[in-house]
């Protein structure tokens, strides 16, 4: 019995032993996001962004979307894209008033942000707008071909602000990838930015870079549900962002010189 007693309290001190020295071990550190500009340069120069920084006045940026704009996934709303995109603004610009309004409604489609553009986007006078589309539409198996027209008129009723523009195409994540539309979907918002001469954020690219090449797990940049974005992903998107954002308003271009733009 003594010999019974001795070896159970040898295995609990063998466990609590074992505990504590995973207790000292360091806690895993979550995965570095590395950014290359090449992996994220946008075709076309930012050109009022440009001009708007060498004449030292205040930038207005809004990101239009549906959740993973708002920052659904996100443990707060701090840690959204569009807030976490205006840290590293600041970061690239030290000393310019830059500032980053978040226009993200859960559950939008394009449709929904084009009847809602003039009052939520528009109205704000913006210098750059980023507008997220395409994953709700995927999601509920919309024909594709007709988003076609939505992202064009958004595009022209943008444009003749004179604000610059970057579309995001949609996440990639397992409940996306599962989509039989989705590939039509990147590659018809991918047309439309060329047609339309603005820039384009490839997510979609990005984030299945994260994935095959990176090898990290969807838990990594992905939320529990299989579909939105998580506190890394966003932080690493809003980097990605400002790394292209910087070199595009930076870029040396005919285009990215000229008189100072009056307020409006």
């Amino acid at each position: 019995m003594h010999r019974h007693l001795f070896l159970r309290r040898a295995a609990i001190f063998a466990v609590a032993a074992t505990a504590g020295v995973v207790a000292l071990l360091p806690a895993p550190r979550p995965a570095a996001c590395v950014i290359a500009a090449e992996q994220v340069r946008f075709d076309v120069p930012l050109v009022r962004m440009a001009r708007l920084l060498a004449s030292g006045k205040p930038i207005k940026i809004v990101a239009l979307g549906s959740s993973s704009t708002f920052g659904a996934g996100a443990s707060t709303s701090a840690a959204s894209y569009p807030s976490r995109l205006a840290e590293e603004l600041s970061r690239h610009f030290p000393g310019h008033e830059i500032t980053v309004l978040n226009r993200g409604v859960n559950g939008e489609e394009a449709a929904n942000m084009l009847a809602r553009l003039d009052t939520a986007v528009i109205a704000e006078k913006p210098d750059l707008v980023l507008w997220q589309a395409g994953t709700n539409s995927v999601l509920r198996d919309k024909v594709v071909s007709p988003h076609a027209s939505l992202l064009h008129e958004g595009l022209t009723r943008l444009k003749a602000t004179g604000a610059d523009v970057v579309l995001i195409d949609p996440q990639y994540a397992p409940r996306v990838i599962a989509k039989p539309n989705i590939d039509e979907m990147v590659s018809l918002i991918a047309t439309v930015a060329k047609a339309e001469h603005v820039g384009l954020l490839h997510r979609f690219d990005l984030m299945r870079h994260w994935y095959q090449s990176e090898r990290l797990p969807f838990e990594t940049f992905v939320s529990p549900d299989g579909l939105h974005m998580n506190d890394w992903s966003y932080a690493c998107l809003a980097k990605a962002l400002g790394v292209a954002i910087a070199e595009a308003a930076t870029r040396p271009t005919a285009t990215a010189i000229g008189p100072q733009i009056a307020p409006r």
